[in-house]
């Protein structure tokens, strides 16, 4: 009797562990959200950062520190975006299981072809990433990549609910094909369209709509423009006139307001991320406003 007891006390700890919820630690908020699509009630995702905060600056607050502590799995962007806070996290927060090369360490990034990778690496040049543009998010086809390979992911880290997550991924698939089919209708009038950007955020998006750059709103990477390289600009645009200036949700918009004022061009607060506006509450919506809101411009 004793031992069955035994054996029903052992089965039901097994029961409650198989049960419990697997814990993400998401540097960004499309990965929280991604994360989310891909492991329904199985996770449980912790944002570390919101839409309106600069993922370069962060500080490694012990409350993140805590976090990463308990972290089953870690999903990031990767690419050094999160150099500056994601090492110190990872090595106070004495978690081997989500170091590098490990299982519970996943970055983005990898996944995906990176664009603008730096001919030379000197810091005199502003923020420059030695992998390449890490702001891969905004192009929807990323997203995809991505999400293939964190559902792969998921499943080898929590093997017991690795058909649970191959079928999230996917209706989650299913469904981002399809609505990648009509954004690509819908951008159709974007492609070829000028524009001016405030932050080098966007060439993704750029890549994905046939957007071109005829100007930057910082003199390099991470730099605030100072008002001799704002005049600058407006010479260069009356050569090279665009049709709006766009900017991110987290970013201070002072010089994109100005540049509107002084050549009436729509200055557009795009998301970048998801929680980026009140539209953008997922990644579906994400694109929606995205779209939305660069053809609005245009009219």
């Amino acid at each position: 009797m004793k031992m069955q007891k035994i054996l029903l006390m052992f089965a039901l700890l097994l029961t409650v562990r198989s049960a419990a919820a697997l814990n993400v630690f998401a540097c960004e908020p499309e990965w929280a959200a991604l994360a989310q699509e891909l492991g329904g009630d199985k996770v449980t995702v912790y944002t570390a950062t919101t839409a309106l905060q600069d993922p370069h600056q962060i500080q490694a607050r012990p409350s993140l520190i805590a976090q990463i502590r308990k972290a089953d799995l870690v999903v990031c962007t990767g690419a050094e975006l999160e150099v500056g806070w994601l090492p110190v996290l990872l090595r106070q927060g004495s978690n081997d299981t989500v170091l590098p090369g490990k299982p519970g360490y996943f970055m983005a990034a990898e996944s995906v072809r990176m664009l603008e990778p730096p001919t030379r690496l000197d810091r005199s040049e502003g923020d420059v990433h030695p992998y390449g543009n890490p702001h891969i998010q905004t192009a929807p086809r990323n997203i995809a990549k991505v999400a293939q390979a964190l559902a792969q992911r998921l499943a080898e880290v929590d093997n017991t609910q690795s058909a649970f997550y191959a079928q999230r991924h996917q209706d989650f698939a299913a469904r981002w094909q399809q609505a990648m089919q009509r954004w690509q209708q819908q951008a159709a009038p974007l492609r070829g369209v000028s524009i001016v950007v405030q932050h080098k955020s966007w060439v993704y998006l750029q890549d994905w709509l046939g957007l071109v750059e005829v100007a930057t709103l910082e003199p390099k990477p991470g730099i605030p423009p100072s008002s001799g390289y704002l005049a600058e600009v407006l010479t260069q645009l009356r050569q090279h006139p665009a049709r709006m200036v766009i900017r991110a949700a987290y970013q201070d918009g002072r010089s994109s307001e100005w540049l509107s004022k002084q050549t009436g061009l729509p200055a557009v607060e795009l998301p970048f991320t998801v929680g980026g506006n009140d539209n953008a509450q997922d990644l579906f919506a994400l694109f929606d406003d995205t779209l939305a809101q660069l053809l609005g411009a245009l009219k």
